[in-house]
C-alpha cells in the first residue's frame, strides 16, 4: 500500500506495522509525492501499482489555517481529490484521515459517525470537504480520530512534559472534552481494516474521555513529576480558530463490522511515555 505524509505521528507508524506484519509499505512525503499536484499525484500511485492508499497528510495547523486558507484547502480538500480521483480509476480503496472538527462541537452528546457536519472552522471545513471528496469512491474508509499523539513529531503531551519542566506549572483548559488517540495503537487497526472490504466512516480514538486538564493531570502523574496543574476556560487561550467544546465520539460502527476497539487513553498513555523515554 501507498501511505502518505510518512514524515507525519499517524504516516510512520502505519508504514512500521504495516512492514512488521510483512505488507509491503510505501511511504512518501511532499518531497516524493506532492499531493496538490495532480498529475504528480496520478504518475506515482499508478507507476507503484497499489492495492490500496493510506491517506494520512494533511494540514493540521489548525490557527494558521484560518490566516491561510487557500493552501489549507489545497491540501486538505484538493489534495485528498486528486489521491481519490486516482483511486476510482483504479477501483482501488482509500483510507483518509478526519476529525472531530468535522462538527460544531456543541452539546454533550457523542457525535455519531453518520451525524450531520457542521465545521466550526477553516480546518474543520476543509477536512469535510476532503470527506466530501473521498464519499464519492465505491471503496472508501474514513477514519475520524482526534488529540492525536505519537512518537515521530510534536504533541499534547510533548508540550506538556516540557513546559512541566521549564516552568514547573501549567494552565490547562477544562472545558473541552474528548478522547486521545495514539497512532500506535490506531496504525494497528488501519492495518486490519485497510485488508477488509468494510468501507465506510468510523471513529477511532482511545477508549474513555477527558478534558485537557485531566489529560494533563494523567501525564504529570504517571511521568511522577511535581507540576502544579490549573483548570481554565477556553476564554483563558484566545486562539484565531474556534475550538470543539465536545469531542465526544460513538464508536459503534468498529463494533458492527468486527474491529477492536483501542485501548484506554490511560493505557496508551503509560505505554507511550515508556517508548518515548527510551
Amino acid at each position: 500500500m501507498l501511505v502518505t505524509g510518512v514524515k507525519g505521528q499517524l504516516g510512520y507508524d502505519v508504514v512500521n506495522e504495516a512492514e512488521q506484519r510483512g505488507i509491503e509499505a510505501v511511504g512518501v512525503d511532499i518531497e516524493e509525492m506532492d499531493i496538490t499536484d495532480a498529475s504528480q499525484v496520478d504518475q506515482v500511485i499508478k507507476s507503484g501499482h497499489y492495492d490500496a492508499v493510506v491517506h494520512c497528510a494533511a494540514w493540521t495547523a489548525v490557527d494558521k489555517a484560518e490566516e491561510m486558507v487557500d493552501v489549507c484547502r489545497k491540501v486538505n480538500a484538493e489534495g485528498t481529490a486528486n489521491i481519490a480521483k486516482v483511486c476510482a480509476e483504479l477501483d482501488i480503496p482509500m483510507m483518509y484521515f478526519s476529525t472531530d472538527y468535522v462538527f460544531d462541537g456543541e452539546g454533550t452528546r457523542p457525535w455519531e459517525e453518520y451525524d450531520e457536519r457542521h465545521p466550526l472552522n477553516v480546518y474543520g471545513q476543509t477536512k469535510y470537504e476532503g470527506e466530501l471528496a473521498v464519499e464519492k469512491l465505491k471503496k472508501f474508509f474514513i477514519v475520524r480520530i482526534a488529540w492525536v499523539f505519537g512518537k515521530n513529531g510534536n504533541n499534547f503531551i510533548k508540550t506538556m512534559l516540557r513546559l512541566g519542566k521549564e516552568k514547573g506549572a501549567v494552565s490547562v483548559v477544562n472545558d473541552q472534552i474528548g478522547s486521545p488517540t495514539y497512532t500506535y495503537d490506531l496504525a494497528r487497526l488501519v492495518v486490519d481494516m485497510i485488508q477488509t472490504d468494510a468501507y465506510g466512516i468510523y471513529h477511532a480514538t482511545n477508549e474513555g474521555l477527558c478534558s485537557w486538564y485531566e489529560f494533563a493531570c494523567e501525564i504529570f502523574k504517571q511521568a511522577k513529576m511535581d507540576v502544579a496543574v490549573t483548570p481554565v476556560d477556553s476564554d483563558a487561550f484566545p486562539a484565531k480558530a474556534k475550538r470543539p467544546k465536545n469531542s465526544r465520539m460513538n464508536r459503534s460502527e468498529l463494533d458492527k463490522h468486527g474491529f477492536t476497539r483501542l485501548p484506554s487513553w490511560q493505557d496508551a498513555l503509560s505505554r507511550y511515555l515508556k517508548e518515548i523515554a527510551e
